[in-house]
């Protein structure tokens, strides 16, 4: 069974920076895409972020291009979230999500196997 524990969550100031890690254990790490969602209250999940099994291939959500970076090192189980020059409207619980037994990136909620419990992320104007 996968498990996906995210951190890295704090209050910022506008045009500060993070970084989030999720860590993954009870499955073959380099087997799977993971990806990074966010959600703010009030509103849906969305997608931020994925990153393909070898960490070679990225795609990002328009609302973050050039501004977030997502990275995987397999070696550690752990995918990081780089998040930089942060908005107000970044304000949301983050998650962490992996998409098993597939190597493909998907932006759906639906494609996504294994989730973390989240991590809140608050910017302040």
């Amino acid at each position: 069974q996968v498990q996906l524990v995210e951190s890295g969550g704090g209050l910022v100031q506008a045009g500060d920076s993070l970084r989030l890690s999720c860590a993954a254990s009870g499955v073959s790490w380099s087997d799977f895409a993971m990806g990074w969602f966010r959600q703010a209250p009030g509103k849906e999940r969305e997608y931020v972020a994925g990153v393909t099994s070898s960490g070679a291939g990225t795609h990002y959500a328009d609302s973050v291009k050039g501004r977030f970076t997502i990275s995987r090192v397999n070696a550690k189980n752990i995918v990081y979230l780089q998040m930089n020059n942060l908005k107000a409207e970044d304000t949301a619980v983050y998650y962490c999500a992996a998409r098993l037994w597939t190597d493909m990136i998907a932006t759906g909620v639906e494609s996504y196997n294994a989730w973390g419990q989240g991590t809140q992320v608050t910017v302040s104007p």
